[in-house]
């Protein structure tokens, strides 16, 4: 086999680039779960008491682009789950958060959530559950055919807030990367396998301040003139323009030849529209010249708006969790990263969902011609016991006959009868 290699000084051009492209920016916090994952991660005993709590499994999934690329799965359905890892504490006071994590639907989940949730303040993981504060809670919740959501939740103050705005989610049963950023200047955006899905700013897409901006009054002023034509002032009427009748004789009307005065009367041609006549006179319309446009009622400084500039400060996260009850489990949540650069956080979408997307979908387009095979098989081997089962008990009570059973309609004639 032909080995290749980089010329030591395109080598050296590639690690400058790399280098410099990441030197400024920082991993918080990167989890693929590999060897050693459990080290770090705790399962909460929440729920676990009363016997509805699940757990997670270490595993790539029945189909996967990677089989050696694991993820944790929760595991057995209508339960709570609840995992949670202690994170170096970080603040995202002037620079950029990215929060990203993949996530793959492998059951029919019907009801139930995907999402994770970064936490300031401490944490009893063994006892971590719902009611644990978080600053940010993203990433999918689906109920029904209804309720396909992707949750934004910002925490301010000890409140929560979600996003005003209805992002819709996957629903497949591939896997798909989700990416929360949100920068200094408090805008923010939503990808969803690298494209994005929305984009705004905390001041206007959640209602965490009052808006800076309300609505005025809305009465139009007595001297605002909406009136973008005017009759021109200096248009004359021509002479005698009152005096061209709407209606003329026809010229081309010919008196009949049997017409008889004397029994018929005067003969007057039939009249017909004037061409010449244009209906009552009406000044030319020019531009106004004090047009102001049409009124609309003005957007005014909110006096009860006060800015904060820390609005996209979160508190210190120091725990990251996922914490989701689901009516069916088999959710695997994979590749989890905090940091604050979103072009590495973009490259590594590219290096494992770019790279696996098609192998994948042909791994689950297998699985699912395995299962329809067996489903088919299955309903073939029931058909065939419930004919034998139909032919033993004919066989047993031969000619007997079955007592009938009774339909309520047998007698609906006979209802009609006595009435």
């Amino acid at each position: 086999m032909r080995s290749w290699s980089l010329p030591p000084v395109k080598l050296l051009l590639v690690f400058l680039v790399l280098y410099f492209r990441y030197s400024d920016s920082e991993i918080i916090f990167e989890e693929r779960f590999e060897d050693g994952w459990k080290d770090h991660w705790v399962v909460s005993d929440w729920k676990r008491s009363e016997g509805k709590a699940g757990f997670f499994k270490h595993t790539a999934g029945k189909w996967s682009g990677d089989p050696d690329d694991k993820g944790i799965q929760t595991y057995k359905d209508a339960k709570h789950f609840a995992i949670s890892a202690k994170i170096p504490e970080f603040s995202n006071r002037n620079r950029t958060l990215v929060v990203q994590y993949s996530i793959k639907f492998e059951q029919d989940i019907e009801c139930g959530g995907g999402y994770i949730k970064l936490h300031s303040g401490y944490v009893n993981q063994k006892k971590y559950g719902g009611d644990n504060p978080y600053s940010l809670m993203f990433g999918p919740d689906i109920c029904g055919s209804q309720k396909k959501q992707l949750h934004v939740i910002v925490s301010y103050h000890g409140q929560n807030y979600p996003i005003k705005k209805d992002i819709q989610c996957e629903t497949d049963k591939l896997t798909h990367f989700y990416t929360f950023i949100l920068r200094p200047d408090a805008t923010y955006t939503v990808l969803v396998d690298n494209r994005q899905r929305e984009f705004g700013s905390l001041y206007t897409d959640w209602d965490i301040l009052p808006p800076q901006k309300i609505k005025g009054d809305s009465r139009k002023p007595a001297d605002w003139d909406d009136r973008e034509y005017i009759d021109d002032p200096n248009d004359v009427k021509p002479e005698r323009y009152d005096s061209i009748p709407a209606e003329i004789p026809d010229p081309k009307a010919k008196e009949p030849d049997d017409w008889d005065e004397d029994e018929d009367g005067l003969w007057k041609p039939p009249k017909i529209p004037n061409p010449a006549y244009k209906g009552p006179w009406k000044r030319k319309k020019i531009k106004n010249p004090n047009y102001k446009g049409k009124w609309k009622t003005p957007w005014i400084d909110n006096p009860d708006f006060e800015d904060d500039p820390d609005l996209y400060v979160l508190n210190p996260i120091k725990y990251i969790g996922i914490e989701v009850w689901q009516v069916k489990a088999g959710s695997v949540f994979d590749n989890i990263l905090i940091c604050d650069d979103p072009e590495y956080a973009r490259q590594v979408v590219e290096d494992i969902w770019g790279k696996n997307r098609e192998a994948e979908k042909e791994a689950f387009e297998e699985a699912e011609k395995v299962r329809r095979a067996r489903e088919e098989k299955e309903a073939e081997r029931t058909s065939k016991e419930s004919d034998k089962r139909k032919a033993a008990r004919d066989s047993r009570y031969g000619a007997r006959r079955r007592p009938k059973k009774h339909d309520p309609d047998d007698y609906w004639d006979d209802y009609h009868d006595e009435l």
